[in-house]
């Protein structure tokens, strides 16, 4: 009877058990455990948005629409309730943008929230952010065969004057050979001085004109040579020698002043009472002014390691990542948490050898990497990503270097290729050495590993 007891005592536990974790993953799926602000925006057409619609925040998934308020005129507007995940507050801002979109042409509608501008606030809860009108698909196809239909009727205004055009060439070509035919038979002007000789002659006569005409220019210049030489008698040339002389001596004038100038620029920039110089004084003062952007930055790095602060540090995780060392990485509880996402790639079939002699993504690679991305789902767009480099170089320079190569070459494919913010990918040169714990001890190639906080 005892043991028939236990039993029953135990499948009782385990059924509530089972049940609370449900619960649990429900609720956790759900976003029921996680803190939201109600946000709204107003649209007079929503385009296919209905209760229940996702919400997107800079391309990431980040609530849902709650409730729609259906106005009661026809020049209302629709009042749209939006439950959004805290961890967006810093991103939504009082100028951001709430606009409909597809996924794809015809695809599921939801809202997407664009951040707004680093000088705008944060939206506060129960905020009314602006909105965009939606453009349909059927708007786009009418405005595409409006413009189909203008650019037919202007084809047929081209073809129109092109046609009148080409009339008037061949009306010109026309006029062009009667007057080619008058010439020839000596009609008008030019076909009259081809036939008539007379008409030559009187030209001949015209030529001889000139050769007079010629002749009495030939003459005037020789008077105003006449005229230049008594200039020379009167001496004009050494009056204009003796104002040029005075032009001189008012340009030392002004070098003078010039050196004035110089010698009190000399006596501003020279040393004090002290001895010290002015560039010696602005030399301290810069000195001084990197002295103190140093201690700074000490004791910022003392407030990283300090009791009372290095637990929002350490919840910072990936945003610190440039100031972890390979070491500090390795021990890092976020970052060499075996319960992390990890997908290991080999050198040897992601890399090939480029121009240069340099490594360089090879077709194979790439397709590799999209099947990891595929492969990790929704978390690769929620959580931070690290790629890790291995080498096995045998010079520890060498390795570190190698493996820092590989993952930027990495995570730039990836920054062309998906939507990643720059901020959400890191890089960790790790030489040849995984961290303790993982399916590998050593590793020559690339791990790219998603960052999810336990």
């Amino acid at each position: 009877m005892p043991r028939r007891f236990l039993a029953v005592g135990i499948f009782i536990v385990s059924s509530i058990g089972l049940f609370a974790i449900g619960i649990f993953l429900i609720g956790n799926r759900h976003e029921a455990f996680s803190h939201h602000v109600m946000l709204y925006t107003e649209f007079s057409d929503l385009d296919g948005v209905t209760k229940g619609s996702k919400v997107q925040v800079a391309g990431m998934d980040a609530g849902q629409v709650t409730k729609i308020d259906v106005p009661h005129s026809p020049n209302g507007h629709f009042r749209v309730q939006m439950k959004v995940d805290d961890q967006f507050s810093g991103l939504v801002r009082t100028d951001s943008v709430v606009t409909v979109d597809t996924e794809g042409v015809v695809g599921n509608t939801f809202l997407t929230i664009h951040p707004g501008s680093l000088g705008a606030g944060v939206a506060q809860a129960d905020s009314v952010l602006q909105s965009k009108a939606p453009i349909s698909l059927s708007d786009l196809l009418d405005h595409g065969i409006g413009v189909m239909n203008d650019a037919d009727a202007t084809m047929k205004q081209v073809g129109g004057k092109l046609n009148a055009a080409l009339d008037g060439v061949n009306g010109a070509v026309g006029n062009a050979n009667d007057l080619l035919v008058g010439l020839k038979e000596g009609r008008g002007t030019a076909g009259m001085l081809l036939r008539d000789d007379q008409m030559a002659s009187q030209i001949k006569d015209a030529m001889s004109n000139v050769q007079s005409t010629t002749l009495h220019l030939n003459q005037a210049s020789d008077r105003v040579n006449s005229i230049l030489a008594d200039v020379q008698q009167r001496q004009l040339p050494q009056k204009l020698d003796d104002t040029m002389t005075r032009i001189s001596s008012a340009s030392s004038g002004a070098d003078a002043a010039i050196a004035q100038v110089d010698q009190s620029l000399a006596q501003a920039l020279g040393p004090d009472e002290n001895g010290v110089t002015a560039g010696q004084n602005i030399s301290e003062a810069l000195s001084n002014v990197n002295a103190a952007t140093g201690n700074m930055a000490e004791d910022t790095e003392a407030l990283k390691h300090n009791i009372l602060f290095k637990a929002f540090f350490d919840r910072r995780g990936y945003y610190t990542l440039s100031s972890l060392s390979p070491r500090e990485y390795r021990r890092s509880r976020l970052f060499g948490s075996t319960r992390s996402p990890r997908a290991w790639l080999e050198a040897a079939s992601l890399f090939q050898h480029g121009q240069h002699g340099s490594e360089e993504l090879s077709p194979k690679g790439r397709r590799s990497i999209d099947t990891v991305v595929a492969s990790f789902g929704d978390a690769i767009f929620k959580y931070p990503i690290v790629v890790e480099g291995y080498s096995d170089a045998p010079v520890p320079a060498d390795a570190i270097s190698r493996s820092y190569a590989r993952a930027q070459l990495v995570r730039v494919y990836l920054e062309a290729r998906y939507p990643f913010a720059a901020k959400n990918l890191g890089v960790m040169p790790l030489s040849g050495t995984p961290p303790p714990g993982m399916e590998h001890d050593h590793w020559s190639g690339i791990c790219i590993m998603i960052a999810e906080s336990k």
